[in-house]
């Protein structure tokens, strides 16, 4: 494990705006996928390098707090058996990835940070 940091998620209410800002500001290209219940702008990363997306979702909303950073869980299961013994709540998951990208879930952390955990394959 190189970085903590696994993968991000920026929530939007309009993808396409969303992404034209982004692709601008970065001067760069931003991938298109739909998931069930999602649709993602993907940024430019090269494995193993942390990656991260714009996401359209009625299950996350744009705000001050709105960024979802992914830290990576080289054991999902015992991380999530520890998180409200250490004072946090497990809000979803686990959930498995489509494509062997792994397993994540959602916490809310001591502070009441909404933080992703992400185990790959």
């Amino acid at each position: 494990m190189d970085t903590i940091i696994n993968w991000f998620e920026i929530p939007v209410q309009d993808l396409e705006r969303a992404a034209t800002f982004y692709e601008a500001v970065f001067a760069t290209k931003l991938h298109r996928e739909t998931m069930p219940g999602m649709e993602m702008a993907i940024f430019p990363h090269t494995k193993p390098n942390p990656g991260g997306a714009l996401l359209k979702s009625d299950a996350f909303k744009p705000s001050a707090q709105g960024t979802v950073v992914y830290l990576h869980a080289s054991d999902l299961s015992a991380m999530l058996e520890r998180v409200a013994s250490s004072g946090g709540e497990r809000v979803f998951g686990p959930q498995e990835l489509p494509d062997d990208i792994g397993t994540f879930a959602l916490i809310i952390d001591s502070e009441g940070n909404r933080v992703g955990l992400h185990q790959p394959v």
